[in-house]
This record gives structure tokens, C-alpha cells and sequence, in this order.
């Protein structure tokens, strides 16, 4: 008998057979039928929060990383389907139902560290070995929100703080560093909306 591709997502659970030896996280919450290839996918997790990652039902997260702050929240609407991808996660991240998001998509909602330059070297001086982490600069955190029925394309890369419309369509390769409307379809870097993607 050849074992499942895929496993319920199940907090607290461990995968009979995984290759990496982890636990899937207990603050955590899925929907019946929610399903999940490795617990590789929380190596980065480390949400402190009562619930890190709220999935919904008949979820697919495949080869997908979850890096979650400890207070951040994923949140991914029924039926959506995540293909090794990786979701960056300070603040919030929220998916909608039917999201379909293909292989080297990232999405973040921060920059996980300052821009002005004065801060940035302040931030890599406390992150080094002999800095002091308790000192580290405030960093801008602004959610992310997918809403239903957006597909993602491979290697579509989305930035802090923007609102993708439903139904819109973002091209492989694009770079979104700015709202979409619904229904629009964006190619490009920084992505525009074009006729055919």
C-alpha cells in the first residue's frame, strides 16, 4: 500500500511516516477535510498567539512554509489550495475561499526590517551575534487580504499591506506592490493590469 501524499491537519498531531520529525502546532485551527503534506511547513512557525493559522475546510497546503511572528495570524478560506509557496507572516495574512496559489508564489506583510537606512544598520548591529535583540527597531507590519477566487501564479511575489480584489488573476512572475481590483488581471514588476495574462 503505498502511504498518503497528504494527511489531515490536526493540531497537536504528529504525521505517521513524515520525513521531517515535527508536530504540527496546537494553536492552530482546520476545518473537516483539511489536509497538509509535511509538518515541515511549521518548521518557521512560531505564533505564540491562541491560534497562529485558522484554515477552513478541504484546505491543501503542499510543500508550503508558514514562517508565522509569534503574533501573527494566517488565516485561508475553504477549498483554497497552496502549492510550495511561502507565507511570511508578522501581523496577518488572510486568504479567502478558492485561492489558488501555484509553486514560488511569496507573500509577505512586512519588510522584516527598517527602510530608512539610519534604522536599518541600527537593526543589523542588535541582530549580530553580539547585538542585543531586546533593542531591535519596530517593524512595519501591514496585513495582507486575498479575497475569493484569486489564483496566483508561480513565482507572483506580494507585498505588504495590499487588498487583492475577488476573482482577480495575478500573472507568474508579478510583483504586487499595490491593491488589484476585483477581477483584474496584473502581469509585470511593479504588476499593472493588462489585457491577457
Amino acid at each position: 500500500m503505498t502511504p498518503s501524499r497528504f494527511h489531515p491537519l490536526r493540531p497537536g498531531a504528529t504525521i505517521p511516516g513524515d520525513w521531517y520529525h515535527g508536530v504540527i502546532p496546537s494553536n492552530i485551527e482546520a476545518g473537516e477535510n483539511s489536509v497538509i503534506d509535511s509538518s515541515f511547513c511549521f518548521r518557521m512557525y512560531r505564533a505564540t498567539g491562541a491560534v497562529g493559522l485558522r484554515a477552513g475546510r478541504g484546505v491543501t497546503i503542499w510543500r508550503t512554509s508558514l514562517a508565522i511572528e509569534a503574533d501573527g495570524l494566517i488565516e485561508i478560506g475553504d477549498y483554497s489550495f497552496i502549492a510550495n509557496a511561502s507565507l511570511v507572516c508578522a501581523s496577518r495574512i488572510s486568504l479567502g475561499a478558492y485561492v489558488m496559489i501555484a509553486g514560488g508564489v511569496t507573500i509577505v506583510d512586512s519588510d522584516f526590517h527598517p527602510v530608512n537606512v539610519e534604522a536599518r544598520v541600527i537593526d543589523t548591529v542588535v541582530l549580530s551575534p553580539a547585538g542585543k535583540h531586546a533593542h531591535r527597531p519596530a517593524i512595519l507590519a501591514e496585513p495582507v487580504i486575498i479575497e475569493d477566487d484569486v489564483w496566483i501564479g508561480y513565482n507572483a511575489t506580494l507585498l505588504k499591506g495590499i487588498h487583492i480584489g475577488a476573482g482577480a488573476v495575478i500573472a507568474p512572475g508579478a510583483v504586487v506592490p499595490r491593491d488589484v481590483p476585483a477581477g483584474a488581471r496584473v502581469a509585470g514588476n511593479p504588476a499593472r493590469i493588462v489585457e491577457n495574462v
